[in-house]
Formats: structure tokens, sequence, C-alpha cells
């Protein structure tokens, strides 16, 4: 495992994530938005979006029209718009406009799951948490960092495992090695230095001999 982390530590310094945002409001909305939609077109949709609605108090009070068009090229945009308004017309009625930093309020918001959530309390608050996507599940799995069949349990067994200073930027090395080698179709393990310890590439090569 440490072996492993600090490989991945050497190809991917200073990780950090891909939605833009200048502030916690601003990574809640784009973290909503990333749902079966890619980081490149969120970042599109919010460069728009984000000087129209630059408050959680702008958003709560526009109407689903005035939203949606700003959406409309994000999968599930109907939904999207909806969560997006109810969710600051929380975020103002209930915390002051401010985004909370406990799960289980974050958690209560439409349109945000636990994936969402460790999203924020990871790159907005700085709070230790590892948000599981498709790429972190598929990668953590696919090397044998994780031996899990669903999301919540990768979850729990990365954070047993890595240390927990190392939760965030793990996070986003294994998000960056699965966008970079580690593909979901063909990873290409000829250029990827996880060979020797990948569970994997070993499976392959034995099946090969």
């Amino acid at each position: 495992m440490q072996e492993v982390l600090t490989i991945l530590k050497s190809m991917y310094p200073n990780p950090t994530t891909a939605l833009r945002h200048d502030s916690p409001f601003q990574l809640l909305v784009a973290t909503i938005l990333s749902a079966q939609c890619t980081d490149e077109r969120v970042n599109m949709i919010t460069q728009e979006l984000f000087p129209a609605f630059p408050t959680p108090q702008a958003l709560a009070a526009a109407t689903f029209e005035e939203v949606a068009p700003y959406v409309r090229s994000a999968g599930l945009w109907r939904t999207k718009a909806s969560n997006l308004i109810k969710t600051a017309q929380i975020l103002v009625d209930k915390h002051d406009g401010e985004v909370p930093r406990i799960r289980e309020e974050l958690e209560a918001l439409p349109g945000v799951g636990r994936k969402t959530a460790n999203v924020v309390l990871a790159n907005a608050f700085g709070i230790p948490a590892i948000a599981v996507d498709t790429h972190v599940f598929r990668v953590a799995n696919r090397i044998g960092l994780s031996t899990a069949s669903d999301v919540l349990e990768t979850e729990r067994q990365l954070m047993e495992a890595i240390p927990q200073e190392e939760w965030i930027d793990a996070h986003h090395w294994l998000i960056l090695h699965g966008r970079a080698l580690c593909k979901a179709r063909k990873p290409l393990c000829g250029e990827c230095p996880l060979q020797e310890h990948c569970r994997y590439y070993l499976e392959q090569d034995r099946q090969q001999e």
C-alpha cells in the first residue's frame, strides 16, 4: 500500500480537484452538476452559471426557467436545476447562506449524496475524506488497494488502509491515475509504474504465461 501511494504521489504531485471554484458554495454547485457529467463540461457550465448566480441568495431567488438554460448541457439537467435551487434555499433558510461542514447536514441537501459530501468536505474545508467516484472505485479495486463490490465498502477499505493525512490526496491520485493510465476500457499497463504492485497487471501477466 505505502509503495503504491509513494509512486502515485511522485506521479501526481500537488493534486487538486479539476472543478473550478472560488468558494465552498461554488464547489458544492459544481459537484452536484458533476454527476454523470465530465469535469470539463461542468467547468463550461459554471463559467456562465456562477456570474449569473454568484451567491446562495441569488440562486435561491431564481426560478427553474431562469436556471435551466445554464445547465441544459449537463446530464439529468432538469433534476439538477431543481436541486440547485432547493439546495440554495436550504442554505439561506437553515445555514445563514453558508455551506455546512457537517456530513449529515450536507447529505440532507437535494442532489447531495455521500460522494458529493466527501468532495466538499475535503476540497472546500480540508476535512479528511475519500470520495469514491467511478475512477476511484475502478482504480482502487483494479490495483488491489481495495477488494469491494460497491463504493461504500471501497471507501471503508481505503480509509482503513490509507493514513488519514493522505486521504484527500489519495482520492485525487486515484482519479488522476484513472484518467491518465488506468482507463476503464483499455488500461495502459505497459506505461504504468505500478505494474509490480498491481493485482490486475499481475493477473494478466500470469494468464499469458
